[in-house]
């Protein structure tokens, strides 16, 4: 028997306390560990933390004791939390502003890229975003080239538009990874 393809790779996947939505964190962890990843939750607290359709899932740790160097990959995943958990999470922002230095895999589902452009590394990328005004916005104002569409690589980055995207999401994070 064969070695699963990505045994040895560490991804730390990103969720918010509340109302994370479970298909963008549910599906592309699945993906990742199929592939023989292992994955480390993340979230504000470590209490079980509550997807919009009922999901719950326990994080191993909390943002702010997250070592990026320690992660081949960051997969900040989606949901209405993530406006309220994420968006200004200082911590959060410095594992990526860290990941993007280190030339680490950076991902982001759904509300979430919003992250990422406030962290200041989607200016010039392409990315995507689910497609409302005030997301759409964040990632202009902050330099991004909105693309509407699935998913969106650009370089190490990959973004990820709504819940109907987790799964390409996830195949195309583990793409990158590859490349890595």
């Amino acid at each position: 028997m064969t070695e699963p393809e990505y045994k040895g790779k560490k991804i730390l996947l990103v969720i918010a306390q509340e109302q994370f939505r479970d298909e963008e964190c549910f599906v592309p962890k699945q993906i990742f560990e199929a592939a023989g990843a292992r994955v480390t939750v993340a979230a504000e607290f470590t209490e079980t933390a509550k997807g919009t359709l009922g999901g719950t899932i326990k994080p191993d740790l909390r943002i702010s004791e997250a070592r990026i160097a320690d992660y081949d990959a960051i997969v900040i995943s989606g949901g209405p939390g993530s406006r309220k958990f994420l968006w200004d999470n200082q911590y959060l922002r410095e594992l990526v502003k860290k990941a993007d230095s280190l030339k680490i895999v950076i991902s982001a589902i759904c509300v979430s890229p919003v992250v990422l452009a406030r962290a200041g590394i989607l200016k010039g990328k392409e990315s995507t975003v689910f497609n409302s005004p005030d997301t759409v916005n964040e990632l202009k104002e902050h330099g991004a080239v909105y693309k509407d569409r699935d998913v969106v690589v650009s370089g190490k980055v990959v973004t990820g538009r709504d819940p109907k995207s987790a799964e390409a999401f996830g195949k195309a994070v583990l793409k990158a990874l590859k490349k890595a």
